[in-house]
Formats: structure tokens, sequence, C-alpha cells
């Protein structure tokens, strides 16, 4: 069996909207987009690297695939795209039908069923997705967590756990502080 691993920039205060860009998700009027750029260094590049080097598929909600979609085949000169274009890319939508980037699969019906079968076959990586994580966390699917937690409070925006989510209990398996203050945590499930 695989394992799903989430790989996400967050605030202290739990705020994952729109981490890359201004006009990444406005959504609800959410005015402080691409607010994670001020933590980027070598170390969290490094630190990304390693993981984005990792085999297994990436799982994302419809929102950030069709965010990345747009965005990350047109970025030539960034180390990422061509790992982010080779690997094979899963998509939960209830909307959505094509695939407008390569190696992608629509996945179809129940979410849950679908991810918990590809999970027996590999590994995945969620990046972003807030929704389709929040739908997740309460089947028990998610089973590793490296969190970018920037040193920022924002007040507002779509958090990674939902106020009303079901508790789970963590342990920290990893830990790398950057030059910028970001700490790079990772917890796994502390029943698995």
């Amino acid at each position: 069996m695989g394992q799903i691993t989430v790989v996400n920039h967050v605030t202290l205060d739990g705020v994952m909207q729109a981490p890359g860009r201004a006009d990444e998700d406005p959504r609800g009027g959410f005015a402080h987009g691409g607010w994670a750029q001020a933590g980027n260094d070598p170390v969290m590049g490094r630190v990304m690297g390693e993981g984005m080097g990792r085999d297994g598929s990436i799982l994302l909600g419809r929102r950030t695939y069709e965010d990345f979609a747009g965005w990350w085949p047109k970025q030539t000169d960034n180390p990422f795209t061509p790992v982010l274009d080779a690997a094979h890319k899963y998509v939960a939508s209830r909307t959505l039908t094509t695939a407008r980037w390569n190696n992608t699969t629509i996945l179809s019906g129940d979410v849950t069923e679908a991810v918990a079968q590809l999970r027996q076959a590999g590994d995945l990586t969620i990046l972003g997705s807030g929704e389709l994580i929040r739908s997740l966390i309460g089947h028990g699917l998610i089973d590793v967590w490296m969190l970018m937690i920037h040193p920022r409070v924002l007040g507002t925006g779509q958090r990674l756990f939902a106020a009303d989510g079901p508790p789970a209990a963590l342990r920290l398996t990893d830990s790398v502080t950057t030059t910028t203050g970001v700490v790079i945590a990772t917890y796994a499930a502390a029943d698995g």
C-alpha cells in the first residue's frame, strides 16, 4: 500500500489560499495572494526538490489542477516544471470532463473510494487542493503532512483544516527551518 502526502504552504493561522501569486485565488475577496513568495530560499528549494524527486503520482482538486495546468507548463526556466509535467496527475472533480495537461486522469464517481484505490497502488502527493484534503481527512486517507509554515498571520482566507473538521493526532517526523523563518515540518498520522 502506498501513502498520501500533503505538501502545502500555510500561515501560522492556517491559511493556505493563494500562496503563489496575487491572482491565484481571489475567492471571497481574498487580497493577500502571493503571501508565500517572500519565504522562498535555497533551503526550501532543496527540501521541495527532494520531495518532488520521490516516485509517485500527484493528486489534485479541480481548482488547483486548472491553475497548475494553466501555469506550470509555461514556466520553462523552473526546475519543478519538468517534474510536474512528467508526473502522472489524478484530478478529483465532479465537473471536469477533459484534461488539458498531459499525463492526467480525471477521477469519476466517489472521490474517497477512487483515492483509496489509488493509494493501494502507490504513493500520491497532494499539492494545494484544500477542499479535496478536507474531504479525505475524515476518511483517514492522509498519511503524511509536509507543511511549510510561514511566519505570517493573515486573518482571512481558506484554511487547511476546517473549523468543524475531525480531530487527528499527528507526530513530528522531521523539521527544517529556512533562512527566511519558514518551518518545514513533516508530520505522520500518529496511528500510521
